[in-house]
């Protein structure tokens, strides 16, 4: 029996180990995204400037008129 538990500990260990690493490449994946999805939108600005102009305008409105 003391071998059975030994066995249950070390998969725990494992699965504790490997979800840290999924964890970790999840984070990495979420912030190869952010930037990918940033570069795209400075993109967008760039080629559509005056769609941009008018997105920035309706969001200072927003800020304006918002209450804290």
């Amino acid at each position: 029996m003391p071998d059975r538990k030994r066995s249950d500990d070390t998969k725990d260990a494992m699965s504790a180990a490997h979800g840290v690493e999924n964890d970790a490449a999840r984070r990495r994946r979420r912030a190869q995204f952010l930037r990918e999805l940033h570069e795209a939108k400075e993109l967008r600005d760039r080629v559509q400037p005056r769609r941009a102009r008018a997105a920035r305008m309706r969001q200072a409105m927003r800020m304006r008129t918002f209450r804290w």
